[in-house]
């Protein structure tokens, strides 16, 4: 299995992403990044509190450079839930595209466009018509249906997080997407909640983050659902019930997937996680490995990754996610939960 990494801006006493992504090159097939003052799918890479880090360009595209160099592709991430009054507009467009004639100039030249706005996909495919478009893991597209609506647009494809487990629908999107010529990949470490029903409202206040912190905001009010869920201990067992994939466990979507992404833009310990997954082994708290990982919720608890039972990929990949009249999850957390 190959990996598509997660860029991030490393502080300066610290390891560089460069650093990192060098150690395991014969892996790693992507790094996606944002760019500096275009919504993503998380924070600004630069801007904290209004203090902008005028350095960062240089830095990213620095690195970037050498990261291609390796022959590694670059994936540029536009995957931001709202553009606002932009989202489909000729300014849009032509900072978008000033962007990717920018980083082709600089020998950073893109290979792969990720994004969850159709707007942005027709921009690129009208401009870079070689350029691979693919849709974003945010687009929530797990259905047939949803990749037939949207093939004109998208060369490639994230399998919604929802049905990472569901090997019966990843067989279908698969031979759809052999029979249209069309990329399928998967995110293998969210720790977000399945079928999360605050995920628009969330994804909207991160597209809009900048704006949203300059406001004084509703005192008390947690706009996470994972987080208010979970701090109820009862609720821990709906953790197990999630998307995430164990580094163990990779082996398993081989037939499916070519290249699975891996979330470490805002991960604190990126090497650690990307070591993980390439050597498909973990023996630690299982939460270290996920983002968000929630570690502080269950201190001073952890999850043993060594204690997950044998049959954990059997039952959890074949089950009817009906998790209100079955106990299988909560009887796990019972053996993997340590005090550490």
């Amino acid at each position: 299995m190959k990996f598509s990494v997660g860029y991030q801006l490393r502080e300066r006493d610290e390891e560089t992403f460069l650093s990192i992504v060098k150690s395991y090159k014969e892996r790693i097939a992507e790094v996606y990044f944002p760019w500096i003052d275009i919504p993503s799918g998380r924070g600004s890479l630069t801007n904290n509190g209004g203090y902008i880090d005028w350095s960062a360009q240089s830095i990213l595209v620095s690195e970037l450079r050498a990261i291609k160099e390796m022959g590694i592709k670059l994936d540029l991430l536009l995957n931001g839930n709202c553009y606002g009054a932009d989202s489909m507009s000729e300014n849009l467009s032509n900072k978008i595209l000033s962007v990717l004639e920018y980083l082709e100039s600089e020998g950073c030249e893109v290979d792969v466009v990720t994004t969850a706005s159709p707007a942005i996909a027709y921009m690129v495919k009208n401009h870079f018509p070689n350029m691979e478009v693919r849709a974003s893991v945010n687009m929530r597209i797990g259905t047939v249906k949803g990749m037939e609506y949207a093939k004109h647009l998208f060369d490639s494809f994230y399998i919604c997080r929802d049905f990472n487990r569901d090997f019966d629908r990843i067989k279908e999107l698969k031979s759809w997407a052999d029979t249209n010529g069309k990329g399928l990949y998967i995110l293998a470490n969210s720790g977000c909640m399945r079928e999360c029903s605050f995920q628009t409202f969330h994804d909207n206040l991160v597209a809009h983050n900048e704006d949203v912190m300059k406001n004084r905001n509703i005192k008390g009010f947690l706009p996470y659902a994972c987080w208010n869920y979970i701090k109820d201990g009862k609720n821990w067992a709906s953790v197990l019930q999630n998307t995430w994939i164990r580094p163990e466990d990779v082996y398993h979507y081989e037939p499916y997937v070519s290249m699975m992404k891996l979330a470490t833009r805002m991960h604190t310990l990126p090497r650690m996680v990307i070591d993980a997954y390439a050597k498909a082994e973990f023996r630690g708290n299982l939460l270290d490995l996920l983002e968000p990982g929630f570690g502080p919720a269950f201190a001073p608890f952890v999850l043993d990754n060594d204690k997950f039972p044998k049959d954990w990929f059997e039952k959890t990949s074949s089950c009817n996610k009906n998790c209100e009249q079955c106990n299988y999850c909560k009887s796990v957390l019972g053996k993997v939960i340590t005090e550490g």
